[in-house]
């Protein structure tokens, strides 16, 4: 009960601090507040603004605010977002553009579960749809998930993947980015040996801790520094009484943004100090660039323990995925068996998140594959965020992957879904 009466604590003081601002928010204003000759006012109606915004974010998750993508023919087509299988923890939704044949490019973007929504690859998505069919993994938040749904951990997540891949069949072309990363090429030698037809066509891995220990950085070697047991009893709450999820094990999102707050402490209080004084000055609004950026970086998930602590001890403590001795569901995956899957790794110069070496270990393991479906990229200058959505991205890196995607293109197969798990809805 203790952990619930942490969590719930969180909970308070964010609705607290939201409800604050909200109050002077108003009392700001109110239209007699304009008769006071005094600054204050308007700064005490700006913080108002700027602190309710905030908070409430943090427990909202973001749309993903794709409406049209310009076609081939020059019109503006809509974009319906469907959920083509639909699992407790995590769906796969496909960006279904109306009134366009379907793309030839048929890509699945595997999004990370680290405490932010899949929607922070929205930039990403946005860049492929012009040229290719776009599905992507949504996963949940844990806190909505009831207890009786079970545990899922870094093996659940893998067979995730695998059915996922199944179900969109052998002519997909698989982009995953950061964390899920090592996890996506154990799922694809999963598939290796246990339906090698229903491996994709290409495996890009972007940014991902595949050797967390080839060069260390303050996060992938934070697992070292602690011991399980010090991170369970520090990090792990149990989901309170407001939430579907209540008594669930969780890796809170709130604790987990207060971390990422942490390590760049005065550049976010800058941020906040500044966006104060444009709204005061008038010179904000709804879209600008700071509400663009914090809209989506205060937007938080829970994570379910078992996930996080067998990501720590397995994938960055241990290095199963690193010695290739990953095992899931009492089978061990063998990165070897990947022979015909053409791999490319994405690291950016400037990365102090999975810093350059991390990811390009893929390679190294994939020990089965000819020399000709491997590729590399190191693009500089290039920070984490950078090689998935920012400048870099756009620039250099996607025409890159589209190109590596159409290299290893094979016959188109009609009709090459799996039925594994269906249920479609539109959402």
């Amino acid at each position: 009960m203790r952990y619930m009466a942490t969590y719930d604590l969180m909970e308070t003081i964010r609705n607290t601090n939201q409800w604050l601002g909200a109050t002077a928010s108003a009392l700001g204003s109110y239209p007699a507040m304009a008769m006071v000759p005094s600054p204050v006012v308007s700064w005490m109606r700006a913080w108002g603004e700027v602190t309710e915004r905030s908070f409430a974010r943090m427990v909202t998750k973001p749309d993903w605010g794709i409406g049209s993508v310009v076609g081939e023919d020059g019109r503006d087509h809509l974009v319906d977002i469907v959920v083509e299988v639909a699992r407790p923890f995590g769906d796969l939704i496909h960006f279904k553009v109306q009134g366009r044949e379907e793309m030839k490019r048929r890509v699945m973007l595997v999004a990370p579960m680290s405490g932010h929504y899949a929607t922070l690859l929205r930039s990403t998505v946005i860049s492929l749809l012009p040229d290719c069919e776009v599905y992507i993994t949504d996963w949940h938040n844990a806190r909505d998930i009831p207890v009786s749904e079970g545990k899922f951990d870094v093996e659940d997540y893998t067979l995730y993947l695998v059915d996922f891949m199944k179900y969109l069949g052998p002519n997909t072309h698989v982009i995953a980015v950061c964390q899920p990363a090592p996890l996506t090429l154990a799922a694809t030698a999963y598939l290796a040996e246990e339906d090698p037809k229903a491996q994709p066509r290409s495996l890009t891995l972007i940014g991902g801790p595949i050797d967390p220990d080839a060069t260390p950085t303050e996060v992938t070697d934070f697992g070292n520094r602690v011991t399980m047991g010090q991170l369970e009893q520090a990090m792990i709450q149990r989901v309170g009484f407001k939430y579907e999820g209540v008594g669930r094990k969780v890796y809170p999102g709130l604790l987990q943004l207060s971390s990422f707050i942490a390590m760049n402490a005065d550049k976010h209080a800058t941020a906040f100090s500044n966006q104060i004084q444009r709204v005061a000055q008038g010179e904000a609004s709804e879209h600008d660039k700071h509400n663009k950026f914090y809209d989506e970086y205060l937007a938080v998930m829970d994570m379910t323990a078992e996930f996080y602590l067998s990501t720590v001890d397995r994938i960055f403590k241990s290095c199963e995925i690193a010695k290739n001795e990953f095992v899931v569901a009492g089978r061990k995956v063998d990165i070897g068996k990947i022979t015909d899957v053409a791999v490319k790794t994405v690291e950016g110069e400037e990365d102090d998140i999975t810093a350059p070496g991390q990811c390009v270990a893929a390679l190294e393991l994939c020990t089965g594959l000819p020399d000709e479906k491997k590729a590399s990229h190191l693009e500089p200058g290039a920070g984490h965020y950078g090689i998935f959505a920012g400048q870099s991205w756009r620039n250099n890196i996607r025409p890159l992957v589209l190109e590596f995607i159409d290299q290893n293109s094979g016959p188109r197969v009609v009709g090459g879904k799996d039925t594994v798990a269906k249920k479609s809805k539109a959402s």
